[in-house]
């Protein structure tokens, strides 16, 4: 379930977008009106104006639930809730989908930013402050991991410009889904993998 969470504006992204262009001609236009500069007939042309309103107000509901149900925030929902509502609503009043394309690529870098900041400074690498309530494994091992997590997210948001600019924006929709999920999905297996091999058990105390 944790991961329908983190993923639904993603997923209404996409089911939006896919949904649109099967809609009568004067609901198309309706919903179009009540955009930013909508003034369009309709169809899969203009469908990624609606999904992106849809992905902004989805988000804006993350957060929401996540207040409610914890009183707390989670930093990753903030940053990509901002930039939504920043390149989603920059995409809706310009009237140019190109924002939207850059904004998973923006997000990426500065996971990658921060990961590999805190190679650094402040101590201990991101990763190991995110997992070693879970996994205890040797202060060496994080670092390499968060040194993939660095080049696995400048991979993502590289991978995620060249879809956008090289295909139609259909498979950069799908791209968007399926693509940097799965990628995602193998990343985290395989590094769960890696941890395994230097899984340390927990000490425990010599009974009386």
């Amino acid at each position: 379930m944790k991961i329908l969470y983190d993923f639904f504006p993603v997923l209404l992204f996409f089911a939006s977008y896919k949904l649109f262009p099967m809609l009568e001609p004067e609901t198309a236009r309706e919903i179009l009106a009540w955009l930013p500069g909508g003034d369009g007939t309709g169809g899969a042309a203009e469908a990624i104006y609606p999904a992106t309103a849809v992905a902004i107000l989805a988000s804006l509901l993350q957060l929401a639930i996540g207040w409610l149900r914890h009183r707390r925030l989670e930093r990753s929902h903030i940053l990509s809730g901002a930039l939504i509502t920043v390149f989603g609503g920059a995409t809706l009043l310009l009237h140019d989908p190109n924002f939207i394309k850059w904004k998973p690529t923006v997000l990426n870098w500065v996971f990658a930013a921060a990961f590999l900041t805190t190679q650094f400074v402040g101590g201990r690498p991101l990763v190991a402050r995110l997992m070693d309530h879970a996994l205890q494994v040797p202060e060496p091992v994080w670092y390499r991991v968060n040194r993939w997590w660095v080049l696995f997210f400048v991979f993502s948001g590289a991978a995620n410009l060249f879809v956008a600019y090289r295909f139609s924006e259909g498979v950069w929709v799908n791209f968007k889904l399926f693509g940097l999920l799965g990628f995602t999905f193998v990343f985290v297996l395989l590094q769960a993998f890696y941890l395994a091999r230097f899984v340390q058990e927990p000490e425990t105390s010599p009974a009386d």
